[in-house]
C-alpha cells in the first residue's frame, strides 16, 4: 500500500466549490468536487462511464454533473440520469461515489481501501475555526513532493530560523536548542517545544505590541491527514506558558496534507489567529505573513526532493531535531503494513 487508506483526507475548503466542478487527485485517485441541489459538495471519480472524459470537464446543472462530451447527467450518488437522445438509461451507467463531509469549512473525502467502502467514524474537527477568540483565513499549495517531505518539516520547527528570517524565525541557535518533548499515543504523535526570554520574530512584532523579550510555545500534533499547530508567544516572565488558559498572541494553524501522488501533494492550509484588545485586527497580516512562510517551505521542500532523486536517495544521517518526524514516519509504515495485511486476509476470505 503507498497510502494509509480507510480514512478522512482533507479535499479542500468549503469556500473553493462555487459553480462550477472542481477536479483534483488524491492518493492516484482522479476526483471531481460540485455541489449537488441542496448545496453540499458531493465528490465522484472524474471520469465518464461512456468514453472517459473528465467530469471535471463538464459543467453543474441543478446539482447534478452534465459531461462535457456527450452530455451524460450525473447525479451526487454516481447514478447517470439524463443520456441525451435517448430515453432508456443503461443500467451500468455510473461512476463511482466518494463519502465527504464538510466540517469547520473542511471539506473531508473518505478514502476507502475497497470500492465503496463507507466511513467509520466522524471527520476531524478544527476548533480554531470556530472560535471567537480568532479569525483565521488560508489557502492552498501544490507541491512537486511527496506528502511525507510535508509532514518531516511541520514536525521539526527548529527550520524555522534558518528558512523564515523575514517572518516567524528569529535566533537560529535559539530555535535549534529549544527543549523539546516528542510524545506518541496511537495515530498521533505531540512534539512540544519552548523558547524562553528570545527575541520575538517580524510576524510577532507586526501583529502584537510586544514590550521587549517573549516566551514562546510549538505545539505540535500530528495525526496522518492532517496536523494542528499552536504556535505562540507572551511578554517574558507574564504568565506560564504551559497554563491551556494563556494569554498572549495565538496561532493556531491547521495543515492538510494530502498525497496526490507518490511524488506530489495537496496542502492545505489556515492560520488562525488573536488580536490584540486594545489594537487593530491583524488577520491580513498573519495571513500574509503565513503565506509567505509557507512558500519558503515549498521551495525548500521541492528544491530537497530534487536532490534526493539527483543522489539517488542515499542513507541520510539523523539528528535530535528529527523524533518527531521519525516517530510520524513509523506511524505511517505501520498503518501501510496493517493496510496490506487486511487486505491479504480480505483475499483469502
Amino acid at each position: 500500500m503507498t497510502y494509509p487508506l480507510n480514512r478522512w483526507y482533507v479535499a479542500g475548503f468549503d469556500w473553493e466549490v462555487t459553480d462550477a466542478p472542481l477536479g483534483r487527485t488524491f492518493l492516484d485517485r482522479p476526483v471531481v468536487l460540485f455541489r449537488d441541489a441542496t448545496g453540499r459538495v458531493a465528490a465522484l471519480e472524474d471520469r465518464c462511464c461512456h468514453r472517459a472524459l473528465p467530469l471535471s470537464c463538464g459543467r453543474v446543472e441543478d446539482g447534478a454533473l452534465r459531461c462535457g462530451y456527450h452530455g451524460l447527467l450525473f447525479a451526487a450518488d454516481g447514478q447517470c440520469i439524463d443520456v441525451p437522445g435517448q430515453a432508456r438509461i443503461p443500467g451500468k451507467a455510473r461512476v463511482a461515489p466518494y463519502p465527504v463531509a464538510v466540517v469547520d469549512q473542511v471539506i473531508w473525502i473518505w478514502m476507502a481501501q475497497e470500492t465503496g467502502g463507507q466511513p467509520d467514524r466522524e471527520p476531524p474537527r478544527v476548533p480554531a475555526h470556530a472560535d471567537p477568540r480568532y479569525r483565521f483565513r488560508g489557502g492552498a499549495f501544490h507541491y512537486q513532493a511527496p506528502y511525507q517531505l510535508i509532514h518531516d518539516n511541520l514536525l521539526d520547527l527548529s527550520h524555522v530560523g534558518y528558512v523564515h528570517t523575514k517572518t516567524i524565525g528569529g535566533n537560529a541557535r535559539v530555535h535549534m536548542e529549544a527543549p523539546t518533548n516528542v510524545a506518541a499515543d496511537g495515530e498521533h504523535v505531540r512534539v512540544v517545544r519552548r523558547m524562553m526570554a528570545s527575541t520575538p520574530p517580524a510576524t510577532y512584532t507586526a501583529a502584537w505590541p510586544f514590550e521587549g523579550a517573549i516566551d514562546r510555545w510549538q505545539e505540535i500534533d500530528f495525526h496522518v491527514s492532517h496536523l494542528q499547530i499552536f504556535t505562540g508567544a507572551v511578554d517574558a516572565g507574564a504568565e506560564p506558558i504551559d497554563n491551556p488558559d494563556r494569554g498572549g498572541f495565538h496561532m493556531r494553524g491547521f495543515h492538510g496534507v494530502t498525497p496526490e501522488t507518490a511524488t506530489t501533494s495537496h496542502y492545505f492550509w489556515t492560520m488562525a489567529a488573536s488580536s490584540h484588545p486594545d489594537g487593530p485586527d491583524n488577520l491580513e497580516t498573519v495571513y500574509r505573513q503565513t503565506a509567505d512562510t509557507f512558500e519558503e517551505d515549498r521551495v525548500i521542500i521541492e528544491a530537497q526532493w530534487r536532490n534526493m532523486q539527483r543522489f539517488g536517495q542515499p542513507p541520510m544521517v539523523d539528528i535530535h531535531v528529527d523524533a518527531g518526524a521519525n516517530r510520524a514516519r513509523r506511524v505511517i509504515a505501520l498503518l501501510k503494513e496493517n493496510d496490506v495485511e487486511n487486505n491479504r486476509e480480505s483475499a483469502v476470505q
